[in-house]
């Protein structure tokens, strides 16, 4: 139910914004450019394709390849982990018979508290994947943030909006005002550049 609030309260706040925005272009004298266009009839409102951005941004690649190197690492890191416990386990049940009460209850008490440790060292190793992850997610975004303010600069765009297919908070857009594969290009110049 929520969700079909949500959607809907998007779906009327995005009719509202359009109905407002051709309202205030009625308004306007005739001999003067319509509100998305400049002198020169470029666009002042565009946008990019998100998941273009996602599959296509170099840096976005590259620290998609960093995260997956990591989980690989944290991955294999603990996996190391649970077999040498396991293994260390086994062999107690196998000799287990052979050992007094007193040796038993050490040994299980041993294991019990090894067990909880790499349960906790899991738990540490995921957090700190995830927080790595969401340190590598937030300066993506600046640095498409940071980039696409200088871009709408250099252009004479007053917005640059971005939309993933599916977002019902862009029902339509005229493909003219789609400016991903320049923004794309320039982008991963600059990313280039600080590369090197």
């Amino acid at each position: 139910m929520k969700i079909t609030a949500s959607i809907f309260t998007k779906i009327t706040l995005g009719i509202l914004l359009a109905g407002s925005i051709a309202a205030c272009n009625q308004n306007k004298p005739a001999d003067k450019a319509a509100a998305t266009t400049t002198a020169s009839d470029k666009p002042e409102i565009v946008y990019i394709n998100q998941d273009s951005l996602s599959l296509k941004y170099d840096y976005a690649k590259d620290m998609r390849k960093r995260l997956e190197d990591k989980g690989k690492s944290a991955q294999s890191d603990v996996g190391g982990r649970k077999q040498a416990f396991q293994r260390e386990v086994a062999e107690y049940q196998k000799g287990a018979n052979s050992l007094s009460a007193d040796q038993r209850a050490t040994t299980e008490q041993r294991l019990q508290r090894e067990g909880q440790e790499l349960q906790t060292y899991e738990q540490n190793a995921s957090a700190q994947f995830q927080n790595d992850q969401s340190g590598e997610t937030q300066k993506l975004y600046e640095k498409v943030y940071n980039f696409s303010k200088q871009y709408a600069k250099d252009n004479g765009y007053k917005m640059v909006f971005t939309f993933t297919n599916g977002n019902t908070n862009l029902l339509f857009a005229d493909k003219s005002l789609d400016i991903t594969a320049d923004f794309l290009k320039k982008l991963n110049d600059a990313y280039a550049k600080e590369k090197k």
